[in-house]
């Protein structure tokens, strides 16, 4: 078999030189001291291994020391070499409680050197003739068998890592998913999602954020998209936000929450909207960000979605991070409805609209500059640096191009809002 043959070339020279199963009786003799030895040895020199808080952490490490000598007896009595159970078995443990694989390693580089101590002991029993032959096979041997190891472990760590990523990751998408829905859960298995991950539980607020890159097109590039995910989540730094982060309908979204403040007797809490804003402003300039309002239940969470979405319609590069609350309404309007209310211009639009151009935008200008001296004319006027005579007749000329008055309010906020629509 092309697995494990270098290990398998060693102990078959072991054969041949009669270490195999010769040295197999000392081997066993010399079992209890060795395995003290080999777990002082990890001890000393893996920090990690030294003093697990968890009791069964600790008999787990002393039972695979013991299986690794275990095993290597059997070898030596003329077994066959196996498929490292054991050694998956302890990947996957250590895998599922997140304990570092190098630190693993380390201590089946440490424990080399005791069982080759071990085993050259044992084969020093041999007649002299085969003791120089044993000897340095059996260091082949501890080699070979350090590698093989040491193989299984990584393969079987890295295996296990990735599907119990993979299995969060779709724990995450499914909590994600039964936040925003609407419905609320009403078949019962989001309810008992969002139950089992805390969501449910009362004085909660939240907020959502969506985002996306300045270039739609990048949306397209899952490393892109991943990279903002994680910068959406990596962003918000406070220990008592918890951020649930994933990607739907090709925007990143985020689900924010924190505890509200339980009564007078605990200290004021900040906005959860305006704490995620200030974090969030460090993404920097190539992504476009909208925060909904701070929500009181986990139920309001689709609300706040439909919010975050209405003000990230509203960002541009200038004004990359918009939060709704902050967002006036006729802005509001304008984005959500503006699709219907261009479809509704009124017909002298396209006629001002070529008016407006051939004036370089001074009607526009007029206008608006009207509408911020708060219907004043002669401010207006010195506002925009013009005598007033020369703002009255640009207002004549608005007047014959859409037959309203701009002095009047309710035309002028007509004319606005045109105007608004032309340019969102």
């Amino acid at each position: 078999m092309a697995e494990h043959a270098a290990l398998r070339q060693a102990l078959a020279r072991l054969r041949r030189i009669g270490a195999i199963p010769k040295a197999a009786p000392a081997l066993e003799r010399a079992l209890p001291r060795a395995g003290q030895t080999l777990r002082k040895a990890v001890i000393a020199e893996v920090p990690a291994l030294s003093a697990p808080a968890d009791p069964a952490v600790r008999a787990e490490r002393d039972r695979h020391a013991a299986e690794h000598l275990e095993e290597l007896h059997r070898l030596f009595a003329g077994g066959e070499v196996g498929d490292f159970e054991f050694v998956r078995t302890h990947a996957q443990r250590r895998a599922e409680q997140h304990f570092p694989l190098e630190a693993m390693l380390h201590a089946y580089r440490c424990g080399h050197q005791v069982l080759s101590r071990w085993m050259r002991a044992a084969v020093a029993t041999l007649g002299a003739e085969r003791r120089e032959q044993a000897v340095s096979a059996v260091s082949d041997l501890g080699i070979e068998y350090t590698n093989a190891i040491s193989t299984v472990l990584t393969a079987e760590y890295v295996a296990h890592t990735r599907q119990m990523a993979e299995a969060e990751g779709d724990r995450r998408a499914d909590t994600l998913t039964a936040l925003l829905n609407p419905d609320g859960g009403a078949d019962g298995h989001d309810a008992q999602l969002l139950k089992r991950a805390g969501y449910l539980e009362p004085n909660q607020a939240f907020c959502v954020a969506v985002a996306q890159s300045t270039d739609p097109l990048e949306m397209h590039s899952v490393p892109r998209v991943q990279r903002i995910a994680e910068a959406m989540s990596s962003a918000v730094t406070s220990e008592k936000i918890k951020s649930l982060v994933g990607v739907r309908s090709n925007v990143v979204t985020a689900v924010y929450n924190d505890w509200q403040r339980q009564s007078g007797w605990t200290a004021p809490r900040a906005n959860l909207a305006d704490r995620v804003e200030r974090m969030l402003l460090v993404l920097g300039p190539a992504v476009l960000i909208g925060i909904s309002r701070e929500q009181a239940s986990a139920a309001l969470v689709p609300r706040a979605l439909q919010e975050a979405t209405a003000a990230l319609g509203c960002a541009h590069v200038g004004e990359r991070v918009v939060k709704f609350g902050a967002l006036p309404m006729r802005r509001v309007l304008l984005q959500r409805g503006g699709d219907y209310l261009r479809a509704a211009l009124p017909p002298w639009v396209a006629d001002f609209t070529a008016a407006d151009a051939r004036a370089r935008g001074k009607l526009v200008e007029t206008l608006r500059a009207y509408a911020d001296a708060d219907m004043n004319l002669i401010r207006a006027a010195r506002d925009l640096e013009v005598h007033p005579n020369t703002l009255y007749a640009r207002m004549q000329r608005i007047r014959e191009l859409t037959g309203l008055d701009c002095q009047r309010y309710h035309d002028l906020n007509e004319l606005l809002l045109a105007v608004d629509c032309q340019g969102s």
